[in-house]
């Protein structure tokens, strides 16, 4: 049964997920390929002097769903699908990652239409009234939620499974068969139309009652149906014909033919014509494209659009764009009328081939400054924190992937903040520690079973184990976990150059950057750019998006925490493809979060929803919830953790931190009592005299469980360096 999900009943994945810190700099890599052993059949493939292994170690789980997927992730693939690794941590990834629908998939929230696939062709949604479930001070969620206006297909097709024939950076083509009829369509994000390709019938509108007939110009058929205007275009000289709540075409024999979605306001027959002089025009690819320019800390991202004029000679095309595209976009101008989608108002851009965002990279840190931490008392109490954790700097920390990541964001933190105030002995423990897990974990010895990588040709993916919160089964979360272990490699490097050589252990970091987020088209023993999202900003968690309510993600700061790894390990090794990549994510994502996550402009979120922040975005909305918690602290605390010199975009705009906060003490019924020091050094990028006055006043917190633990007597050297530090020199909004 397709449901959409409640927080509280799908995937019960009870976590205590947290997170912790970013980090540095320095080091040498090699810039080129770090070559994998192909059918090597020992247990170790060597990297340098680390290695992985290619033989599953005992216990350990594969992906898994559908019929023989855990083996042959192609299973739900067409045989013209390109070669090399499979894509996951998609908005369409429920279409080849078959979990729970077995035979095609859940619903696609692709914006500004939401698609899901049946026997008899492509289903289509546009939702503008979101539903809207708990109160504006408990656990809450608004969703667009998928109500079918209409299915696409081919008179008579019955296909018993649909596959997948292509994709491209944000599109995809979903096939269908029967044997006797075919049908192919793609669609993507951003696209008012869906284009499609049928053989052995007529083409099929089906509604679910008589569509309301506005415009009947033979092959262009305007109608409303489920309350929203769609326009279907047949090649020249074919004609529509409509009977109750069918619509077919013979296509006049060409085969091929698109549905286009209009806005609900403006001149309905006029946008239908307009549109139409690009109907024809399919997208049969996208691509993006970027370029840092360090002089000016520009960033500008392109997003292009191949056509295939099935006829005719249009070569561009009609798209819509997101509100962190449409507030940074550059050289065009957007029609008045806009789309209704669950990340707010889409506007759109008539008959273009590309568009182009124009951002700015604010900067990141490997620690901040020590100020006033350098002299007198404070200086006191600080060594004092740091010498309670230099015979535990990673603290307790756990034996899987995410938990010993955990553990050495926290051994970076200490290490960086001791370097600065001279405390050689704490440090040099601290990246001892570092040293230690990550040469264990990025070793694979023969016969060894676990805190090792193990790489999976089939997905194209390095799997850490133990595994944890679905990384093996499902393949969630590889950017949250592996950020911590990139950013702990970049604080070693800046002590220890050596060790972070292509020779040593450098390539096995490489390794782990590619898996979450490749970012070398080049290299096909991963999909590119795995966990992000390229056209909707951000990062999807979940591996296969087997949801009523699309993909999620709840961590968007855990998110953050691997692009500025990506930056720091970039500009420490010299490799400026790497640092690129890493600043094309952080800053995308930080545009996207003060849209999706906080709202920061008041302008996106359901205004009877009543949160001014969501601690899950789903493809179809957004949630005041996480998976492991409904405590106030938690459900917007996990979107700040962990808070390092890589997080300064939470505090972009000090008057949002303000409101945040407010609504945690508003929802929690007075101040916070758990994970204190995370959210007073959010406080701090608002208020920075209110939250050094809480972290005095308030001596007995614990810590985040993946931070310097804090107790009356041993302190937690973190989070009142970030305080005196933001209270000082918070973060400008330029």
């Amino acid at each position: 049964m397709r449901a959409g999900p409640s927080t509280t009943t799908q995937r019960p994945r009870k976590r205590q997920r947290l997170r912790l810190l970013a980090a540095g700099a320095v080091v040498i890599l090699a810039s080129g390929l770090i070559t994998i052993a192909a059918g090597r059949a020992a247990d170790a493939a060597p990297v340098g002097a680390g290695s992985y292994t290619e033989t599953l170690p005992p216990g350990a789980a594969l992906p898994s769903g559908c019929g023989t997927i855990s083996s042959n992730p192609r299973q739900f693939l067409t045989a013209n699908a390109p070669a090399g690794a499979v894509p996951t941590n998609d908005w369409w990834s429920s279409l080849v990652f078959k979990r729970s629908d077995c035979a095609y998939s859940l619903p696609l929230h692709a914006h500004p239409i939401s698609y899901d696939t049946f026997a008899g062709g492509l289903g289509f949604s546009y939702t503008t009234t979101p539903s809207i479930s708990g109160t504006p001070t408990t656990v809450g969620e608004y969703h667009y939620s998928y109500s079918q206006d209409l299915l696409v297909g081919v008179a008579g097709l019955n296909a018993p499974i649909v596959r997948v024939d292509g994709w491209s950076d944000w599109t995809v083509s979903p096939y269908w068969t029967d044997g006797t009829r075919t049908l192919r369509a793609t669609i993507g994000h951003g696209l008012p139309f869906a284009y499609f390709q049928a053989t052995g019938g007529n083409a099929q509108i089906t509604t679910a009652g008589t569509p309301t007939v506005w415009l009947d110009s033979g092959a262009t058929l305007g109608f409303t149906a489920g309350g929203s205007d769609y326009v279907a275009y047949a090649p020249t000289g074919a004609a529509w014909t409509v009977s109750g709540g069918t619509i077919t075409s013979t296509l006049a024999g060409r085969g091929y033919f698109s549905v286009a979605l209009l806005p609900s306001s403006g001149n309905r027959v006029d946008l239908a014509n307009r549109y139409g002089q690009y109907a024809h025009a399919h997208v049969t690819g996208t691509r993006v494209s970027y370029a840092y320019n360090p002089a000016n800390n520009g960033l500008n991202t392109t997003y292009a659009f191949t056509t295939t004029a099935r006829e005719g000679s249009a070569s561009g095309t009609v798209v819509s764009l997101y509100p962190h595209q449409w507030r940074y976009l550059s050289g065009a101008a957007p029609i008045t009328e806009t789309y209704v989608s669950a990340r707010g108002a889409m506007r759109t851009l008539v008959g273009v081939p590309s568009f182009q965002t124009q951002m700015t990279f604010r900067g990141v840190l490997p620690e901040v400054p020590a100020v006033a931490d350098s002299a007198g008392a404070d200086l006191t109490t600080l060594n004092n924190y740091l010498a309670a954790v230099q015979g535990s700097p990673e603290g307790p920390s756990g034996g899987d992937t995410y938990w010993a990541g955990k553990g050495l964001g926290r051994a970076a933190r200490i290490a960086e903040i001791a370097d600065q105030v001279g405390n050689t002995a704490v440090r040099n423990s601290a990246l001892t520690a570092i040293r230690n897990r990550l040469n264990n974990w990025l070793t694979a010895s023969s016969g060894e079973g676990g805190q090792l990588f193990y790489y999976n040709a089939n997905w194209g993916t390095l799997i850490g184990y133990p595994a944890s919160y679905g990384s093996d089964q499902e393949l969630n979360d590889h950017h949250f976990h592996y950020g911590y272990f990139i950013a702990a490699a970049a604080t070693l490097a800046k002590f220890d150059p050596t060790w972070a050589s292509s020779g040593q252990y450098g390539g096995m970091i490489d390794l782990l950057i590619r898996d979450a987020n490749n970012y070398d088209r080049g290299d096909t023993r991963f999909p590119y750019l795995r966990d992000f999202d390229i056209y909707a900003g951000h990062d999807w968690a979940s591996g296969h998006g087997s949801f009523g309510a699309g993909n999620n993600q709840e961590s968007s700061s855990e998110g953050q925490n691997f692009a500025n790894a990506l930056i720091q390990w970039g500009q420490a090794t010299g490799n400026a493809a790497v640092r690129n990549a890493g600043i094309f994510l952080y800053t995308t994502q930080a545009a996207a979060i003060q849209e999706y996550w906080f709202d920061a402009a008041d302008q996106n979120f359901p205004s009877a929803f009543g949160h001014s922040t969501v601690g899950m975005v789903w493809g179809d909305g957004g949630a005041y919830a996480t998976w492991f918690s409904g405590e106030p602290e938690m459900i917007q605390g996990i979107n700040m953790l962990p808070i390092t010199g890589g997080h300064l975009y939470l505090g972009y705009n000090p008057s949002y931190v303000n409101t945040n906060y407010a609504e945690l003490v508003r929802n929690n019924g007075g101040p916070p009592t758990v994970w204190q020091d995370i959210l007073w050094e959010f406080q701090a990028l608002g208020n920075g005299d209110a939250a050094l006055a809480n972290f005095r006043a308030n001596s007995g917190f614990t810590s985040e469980e993946g931070r310097a633990r804090r107790t009356p007597s041993t302190g937690s050297a973190t989070s009142p360096h970030w305080a005196r530090w933001t209270r000082r020199c918070r973060p400008t909004t330029r």
